[in-house]
């Protein structure tokens, strides 16, 4: 690339990394990506080289154009000029960016929707109770020990779910319960398990104001998501 060029444009990925792409389309006579499969007995530059594209492309966002992004590096590595201007790629990344905001809003608005729904139906239910919070809660076992105090310290087993049932945290999956200070934790954590008893178990339903918010969990939890919580209270110190 010449000097007056900059060899990427920084896109940002969740707020933390920032790997550098070069978005450059060709013609058609640029040869683009397949899908074959390395050889097992490939030699030691073709696994490195395998290697390192599957790292940076593991890295960048579902969205890209792998295409584009082969012709690229295959452009950069031949040492051609660039397809595109300085300008060019900065007028597609602004252009991007706008395009992922509207995106995340949109999908933000939707699951707020469905969470609101969800709350909404839920309260319906028999044994279901709503707090003055706007926390919903049903006690499936009651429990006969200790009761937690918001400074408590409690040994927990539960599972996390989202309304649609998706599964994005369980210690019973990881095969031990967890214990943490309960004013350490999301807000309906803290409002719920003080309204249990040790050895009771019950189903928590956290609206996003309560939980995570408009930030969500990025890659785990949708922002604006209600939260399912299975939740045994083990013990309290």
């Amino acid at each position: 690339m010449s000097k007056a060029l900059p060899v990427a444009v920084a896109v940002v990925l969740g707020g933390a990394a920032l790997v550098p792409l070069y978005f450059a389309a060709q013609k058609p006579a640029v040869q683009a990506a397949t899908s074959a499969t390395p050889a097992a007995n490939a030699s030691a530059v073709s696994k490195i080289s395998y290697a390192l594209g599957y790292e940076v492309a593991h890295q960048t966002p579902p969205e890209l154009d792998i295409d584009s992004f082969v012709t690229g590096v295959r452009a950069g590595h031949a040492r051609t000029q660039p397809a595109y201007t300085e300008e060019e790629l900065q007028q597609a990344y602004v252009q991007f960016q706008k395009d992922m905001q509207n995106k995340e809003t949109e999908q933000a608005q939707q699951v707020q929707t469905a969470s609101d729904s969800f709350l909404t139906e839920n309260a319906k239910k028999a044994g279901v109770v709503t707090t003055a919070s706007g926390l919903q809660y049903k006690v499936t076992k009651e429990g006969t020990g200790k009761q937690p105090k918001a400074d408590s310290v409690v040994t927990v087993h539960y599972t996390g779910q989202l309304v649609d049932g998706k599964v994005f945290d369980s210690s019973l999956q990881r095969g031990e319960p967890i214990e943490f200070p309960l004013n350490q934790v999301i807000p309906g954590w803290t409002e719920g398990l003080q309204l249990m008893k040790e050895g009771g178990k019950a189903t928590l339903y956290i609206p996003s104001k309560l939980g995570y918010g408009e930030q969500g969990v990025p890659g785990t939890i949708p922002a604006n998501s209600t939260l399912v919580f299975d939740v045994e209270l083990i013990k309290v110190k």
